[in-house]
């Protein structure tokens, strides 16, 4: 029995779903505390391996997984968000013995379903995780699904999620309590430098946003402006919300737009947080090197991909598409506090 024992055994033993025992395995949140005892000990009694199962699926399939970068030729690509999503997915290949490869694709290519195709007839692939805003581009999921390809996507919205498995956080969430952080400190005049409307992501962040705001009684919508996630973006919505001097805050669906929106705020002589308080998403390294320090979101941009690849060994993604959320955590720095009295309403 211990030799020959599946995710499955543990899961019956257990008397729990598949699911709950990989998010268990996966250290994975949104468990009960005795339910995730009663999986440990199934675990040890049925002396369930991960690493077996996963070297069984590598030696009936292949030993490559494959990470698929979202690079436009026209953008510079997020360095810090893609070095994170490869070391999370070498973490989790390392650990149960699968070979890690990259790829990028331009997500506005019109042949990039022909790229695609060529890439894994060429290479064949295990499996398959992409990052936004492939990880939305439902005919690019679809079109690696039809080929045999299992495939998780990292922060997928919505749509992509009927699809397709998926992990990331709960964006509408975190958006949520950026705006709560921002209300608790009086302000209601309020920006928000949005991403590119491909990016469901960010979208989501901008619906927890207004949401808080409805909330807490702001009925206005906020002060908006698109960016692409590049600093240069940043500073260009930052001195377009700033044009009017309404704003209070700037809240950004970024750190590297943060830091823009920041350095147009220095250029227009004037101080944050005592006059304009400003906030990122994803705390990179940056947001504690520039000045001040800037608030922002953490999500676990590492620990996002090494689920996914734990989700592809352990085959979730051909059942039913699910989502699964890790968690996020505000972090307050010196780069908000209360708006000046004299723009308050």
């Amino acid at each position: 029995m211990k030799r020959n024992s599946t995710i499955d055994d543990v899961a019956k033993v257990a008397g729990v779903a598949r699911v709950t025992v990989s998010r268990v395995l996966n250290n994975g949140s949104n468990v009960r505390p005795e339910t995730r005892d009663r999986v440990r000990r199934a675990v040890e009694e049925l002396g369930y391996s991960v690493n077996r199962q996963a070297r069984a699926l590598a030696s009936g399939m292949g030993t490559q997984i494959m990470l698929i970068h979202a690079h436009s030729p026209n953008l510079q690509p997020n360095s810090y968000y893609n070095a994170g999503l490869e070391l999370g997915a070498l973490r989790g290949c390392s650990s149960l013995g699968f070979d890690l490869v990259t790829r990028a694709v331009d997500p506005d290519d019109a042949n990039r379903l022909r790229l695609l195709a060529s890439i894994l007839d060429r290479e064949r692939p295990t499996g398959l995780i992409l990052s936004p805003p492939l990880s939305d581009d439902v005919e690019f999921i679809e079109a690696a699904q039809r080929a045999g390809v299992q495939v998780v996507a990292v922060s997928a919205g919505e749509r992509a999620r009927d699809v397709v498995t998926a992990v990331g956080i709960d964006e509408r969430a975190a958006g949520h309590a950026i705006a709560q952080h921002l209300v608790s400190l009086g302000h209601r005049r309020v920006g928000f430098v949005n991403g590119p409307a491909e990016h469901r992501a960010a979208a989501l962040r901008y619906d927890g946003f207004r949401e808080a705001l409805r909330e807490s009684g702001i009925e206005d919508e906020p002060w908006t402006s698109i960016g692409d996630f590049t600093f240069r973006s940043g500073v260009e919505a930052g001195e377009q919300l700033l044009g009017d001097r309404k704003v209070t805050a700037i809240a950004c669906a970024n750190d590297d737009m943060a830091a823009g929106v920041m350095l147009a705020v220095h250029r227009a002589h004037l101080d944050i947080p005592s006059v304009i308080s400003v906030t990122g998403f994803d705390d990179t390294p940056m947001s504690e090197i520039v000045w001040p320090p800037l608030t922002t979101i953490r999500q676990p941009i590492k620990e996002l991909t090494e689920r996914a690849v734990h989700l592809l060994a352990e085959s979730q993604s051909n059942g039913a598409p699910h989502y699964d959320a890790l968690p996020f955590e505000l972090i307050v720095r010196q780069s908000t506090s209360p708006p000046p009295e004299f723009l308050t309403p």
